[in-house]
């Protein structure tokens, strides 16, 4: 599903960067990455969805040189193949939840808006005990649910590859097992694979596979 060789990014105007000689994540895996603040967590995600583009190396994602893809297919690729819950959520102030859960089929002309995915949108936030704030505002919300309404949005699309950056932060227990246990269920269920970025040790045994950023990389100078 994820393959990474040679990968190295380095921010513009800033000495920070990242660099990783290879890496290969199977489909349908449950991977979390673990590490210090700094180690490159983040980068790594938005480096497989496209978000960032490497300096040098390459990022394939289900037989797809992302890498290699110019803007506007990096897009089109992770919009129609990718569900990313941002570490900031991401959600629209303006916006009630269902709708929230729907935008990315609003502003993409990659994806549909039709009656099978309206109703897909009011089960997930049936599943995930949304059912009765689908027309609650982000700020009529507790974060938990907010969260929720993130990992909707993410999962929505049914796609082949979830990548979650600190999906459980700032939860209590209960609800950060509840979340990931989501994630769990719903990847699985769609036989899509699962790239977690988490701080709760706790909730390791619950993933296949555990990656350790230990230390900051920085790519080379030349």
């Amino acid at each position: 599903m994820i393959e990474i060789e040679h990968l190295s990014f380095r921010y513009p105007g800033s000495g920070a960067g990242f660099a990783l000689p290879a890496l290969r994540i199977e489909r349908s895996a449950k991977v979390a990455i673990i590490g210090p603040s700094g180690a490159g967590k983040t980068t790594l995600l938005k480096l497989i969805a496209g978000i960032l583009t490497p300096d040098a190396g390459t990022v394939r994602v289900d037989g797809v040189t992302v890498s290699a893809l110019n803007d506007s297919a990096r897009r089109n690729f992770r919009i129609s193949r990718i569900g990313f819950v941002f570490q900031e959520l991401e959600l629209l102030d303006y916006l009630s939840v269902y709708d929230n859960i729907v935008h990315p089929y609003r502003i993409n002309r990659v994806l549909k808006l039709d009656r099978q995915v309206r109703g897909r949108a009011r089960e997930l936030a049936e599943h995930t005990g949304l059912g009765d704030k689908l027309t609650a505002l982000p700020r009529e919300l507790s974060q938990g649910e907010r969260q929720r309404t993130a990992v909707c949005r993410a999962l929505l699309s049914e796609p082949a590859l979830v990548l979650a950056d600190e999906a459980t932060g700032n939860l209590d227990p209960p609800s950060k097992l509840r979340i990931i246990e989501l994630l769990i269920r719903a990847t699985e269920r769609n036989r899509a694979t699962l790239l977690a970025v988490t701080h709760d040790h706790e909730l390791l045994p619950l993933f296949d596979r555990i990656i350790d950023i230990r230390q900051p990389r920085n790519p080379p100078t030349e």
